[in-house]
């Protein structure tokens, strides 16, 4: 039952439709969940950019739309459509005042996400809210933000860059006259320059967006990330892109069930050692046979507080018994390694004979030259038997990544405190999204 819940989203859904229900106040809740059920479009991008002017807010929203496959929604193109009697009414005040009362905007919005694309692809606001009473207007009516990302730069940067943008009133991509000049002659001859990027007239804006952008941070506490603008555009758009695509910490139930992946030497023995010391997993030894190891996981402790298994399942036979048996891991890592980090691990491991110490000719060398002498290298960790059992788990470790399609794979050669820093993220945070 706990497995049907966690691969079906059970708590979140029934987390969303409460929400939605509080929200709204239907007067026959029955109905109104069956339709939200029908919509099927919790998990659609609905996302807010914020950012100063020249922050590149418009071109990360428009590639994200592109990318996405959503609707961009901006002051200008809310005004500009004519399917209704609002919009000739915002056009008027906007070309007049040069300026769009908040209940007017707010209005736009809520009429624009009613639509059926809106509905079915998400959506992406470019610059809205502009203020604190935007913000709080857009929450009251129920539009709640999946994800809000803030572009942050220096203003002597953004006041550099908005002095060269250029715009193509054809596409409405934006150009830059240093960064980002199109190669294309027939783009060159048709750009424009935009009205209010004058410096003085740039610092204005800067100094308007810094007073109301303190008082919107606090409407969206734990759904909001800040990136640096002041990097490659390129950058600034796979950080958001990522960002995006992750979902949220829920407050679900969760029981771990940890498999690690990883050629022999890779850290797999302690890093399920760490996980077991602070947060009470069961480690299941590697040395289990299979029918031990179904009795194993079938234990009461298993079941209450999950579980770590390292260096099993070895092949893609194995994982299909394992699965057929009804154990799946939520969580599968695999550690990756250089071949010669591994070589070096293992192949100089030694053991004193006499005490039974354990020492590393390179990380943890003998005290004295008599201790050395006497020190013995177990046959597995001659550099043939890490050869092989390296080739072998090589072999089949293509197969078992296709397998377990949501695994996550990690730098293991680094400090295994750092590994289990990741590790330790990539459990109490929901798996990311595949990016295409």
């Amino acid at each position: 039952m706990p497995q049907y819940g966690e691969a079906n989203h059970i708590f979140e859904l029934m987390q969303t439709m409460l929400e939605q229900l509080l929200i709204h106040q239907p007067e026959d809740p029955i109905p109104f969940m069956i339709d939200h059920l029908h919509r099927n479009n919790d998990n659609v991008p609905k996302i807010v950019i914020l950012g100063p002017p020249a922050s590149g807010k418009t071109t990360i929203a428009m590639w994200l739309c592109k990318h996405l496959n959503s609707n961009l929604l901006t002051k200008e193109n809310l005004i500009a459509r004519e399917f209704s009697q609002v919009p000739e009414e915002a056009k008027w005040n906007h070309q007049g005042l040069k300026t769009v009362p908040n209940s007017l905007l707010v209005k736009l919005i809520q009429d624009r996400l009613h639509e059926k694309d809106c509905s079915r692809r998400g959506w992406i606001l470019d610059g809205i809210p502009e203020t604190r009473e935007q913000a709080l207007m857009i929450q009251t009516l129920g539009i709640a933000p999946r994800h809000v990302i803030v572009l942050s730069a220096p203003d002597t940067v953004l006041i550099e860059r908005n002095m060269g943008k250029r715009i193509d009133p054809q596409t409405g991509e934006i150009y830059h006259t240093t960064f980002d000049w199109p190669p294309e002659m027939e783009i060159q001859n048709r750009l424009m320059v935009p009205e209010g990027i004058s410096e003085l007239e740039t610092a204005r804006k800067l100094l308007e967006y810094h007073r109301n952008i303190v008082r919107i941070l606090p409407a969206y506490p734990k759904i909001l990330k800040v990136i640096s603008a002041d990097q490659p555009c390129v950058d600034v758009f796979y950080q958001a892109l990522t960002y995006v695509q992750t979902n949220h910490r829920s407050n679900a139930p969760f029981t771990p069930r940890v498999l690690l992946c990883g050629p022999v030497g890779s850290g797999k023995s302690l890093q399920a050692a760490l996980l077991a010391q602070k947060y009470g997993l069961v480690n299941v030894p590697d040395n289990i046979v299979m029918k031990v190891l179904t009795q194993r996981l079938s234990q009461q402790d298993c079941i209450q507080k999950g579980w770590v298994l390292h260096s099993f399942p070895r092949d893609l036979d194995q994982a299909h018994l394992l699965k057929s048996l009804g154990f799946h891991p939520n969580r599968v890592f695999f550690l990756n390694v250089p071949f010669d980090s591994i070589i070096e691990r293992l192949t100089l491991r030694r053991t004193d004979p006499v005490t039974g110490e354990r020492y590393h000719l390179m990380y943890k060398p003998p005290p004295t030259v008599e201790i050395q002498a006497r020190l013995l290298q177990h046959p597995k960790d001659s550099e043939e038997q890490v050869r092989l059992r390296m080739d072998l788990f090589y072999r089949n470790s293509a197969e078992l990544e296709q397998f377990y399609e949501r695994s996550v794979t990690l730098n293991g050669d680094q400090d295994p405190y750092t590994v289990f820093e990741y590790i330790e993220s990539g459990i109490i945070n929901p798996l990311p999204k595949k990016i295409l």
